[in-house]
C-alpha cells in the first residue's frame, strides 16, 4: 500500500524525491521505496520527519501501533479511551495553530473555557486575523438535554454547565466571524475541528464527554473519515439557532 501521508507531507514540504533522499542520506530508489510503502530505518525515519515537518506516529502509523486498513483510516492520527487521556497543552496548541477554521460542537463545552481561562481572549485574536469560529451547544430547553441529564447523572447538570459555558463565550457575540448557536439534534459525537484536523468524541450511553473515547484526525482527502465527520458538523449547524444577548433564539435558515 502507498504511503499518502508520505507523498502529501512531501508534497507540502516542496521537498522533491532527490531531496529528500539528500536529507537522509540515500538513493533517490529508497525514496521511491518508502512511497510505495516500505518503512524506513528508524534512523531515516528521524531524519525525514524533520525534513517534512511532521511526527513519525503520523507518517507511519503502523510503527507506532496504529494501523490502518485503508487510505479513510490513514486520516486517523491517534485513539485515545478517555477524552480526558489528551493533555490539555496539546488542546491549546490545536487552538492555537488554527488559521482560517475552528469549529466546536458539543453538548456543553464546559470544559473548553475551564481548562483554558484565556480561550474566549485568543479565539477573538483568530478572528481578527480572518479565522471563521463556529460554535454549538446543546440548547437547554432541548429534549435531548433532558434525557441525556437523565442518563448521565451527574452532580453539575447539563444546564447548569450550559449557563457556564454561555457566561464564558459572551464575549465572542460581538466579535466578527464568530458565532455561537443553540442545536437539539441528537448529539451523536462531539466534534473539534482545527483548520484541518479534528477531535472527535463518540458518545457514550450514560458516559460523561471526559471519559468517552477520543479520535484525532487529520484531512489528507475529500473523501476520508475526516469530511465524513465535517458533514455532521455542518448538517447540525444548518439547522441550529443563533444565541444572542436577549436570550431570543431566532431561526437560522439551513444552508446560511
Amino acid at each position: 500500500m502507498t504511503n499518502e501521508r508520505l507523498r502529501l507531507a512531501m508534497g507540502r514540504a516542496s521537498l522533491s524525491v532527490e531531496a529528500a533522499a539528500r536529507s537522509t542520506g540515500v538513493d533517490p530508489k529508497t525514496v521511491q521505496r518508502w512511497l510505495a510503502g516500505r518503512v524506513p530505518h528508524p534512523r531515516h525515519r528521524w531524519k525525514l520527519c524533520e525534513a517534512v515537518g511532521e511526527d513519525e506516529e503520523f507518517l507511519w502509523p503502523g510503527s507506532g501501533g496504529i494501523t490502518s486498513g485503508s487510505a479513510a483510516g490513514a486520516e486517523l492520527l491517534a485513539a485515545y479511551a478517555f477524552r480526558s487521556e489528551l493533555d490539555t497543552r496539546r488542546w491549546w496548541d490545536l487552538f492555537e495553530g488554527a488559521n482560517k477554521q475552528i469549529d466546536l460542537l458539543g453538548y456543553t463545552l464546559y470544559f473548553l473555557p475551564q481548562q483554558h481561562p484565556g480561550l474566549v481572549e485568543l479565539l477573538s485574536e483568530k478572528c481578527a486575523d480572518g479565522c471563521r469560529v463556529r460554535i454549538a451547544i446543546a440548547d437547554p430547553e432541548s429534549d435531548q438535554v433532558s434525557l441525556r441529564d437523565d442518563e448521565e447523572q451527574e452532580p453539575i447538570t447539563l444546564v447548569a454547565r450550559i449557563s457556564t459555558t454561555l457566561k464564558a463565550l459572551r464575549p465572542l457575540l460581538d466579535v466578527n466571524g464568530a458565532e455561537v448557536r443553540f442545536q437539539s439534534a441528537p448529539l451523536y459525537n462531539s466534534l473539534f475541528r482545527f483548520d484541518d484536523e479534528m477531535l472527535v468524541t463518540p458518545h457514550l450511553y450514560a458516559t460523561p464527554g471526559h471519559a468517552a473515547p477520543l479520535l484525532h484526525l487529520r484531512r489528507l482527502g475529500p473523501n476520508g473519515l475526516f469530511s465524513r465527520f465535517s458533514a455532521h458538523f455542518e448538517g447540525i449547524w444548518a439547522s441550529s439557532t443563533e444565541v444572542v444577548e436577549d436570550g431570543k433564539r431566532p431561526p437560522v435558515r439551513s444552508g446560511v
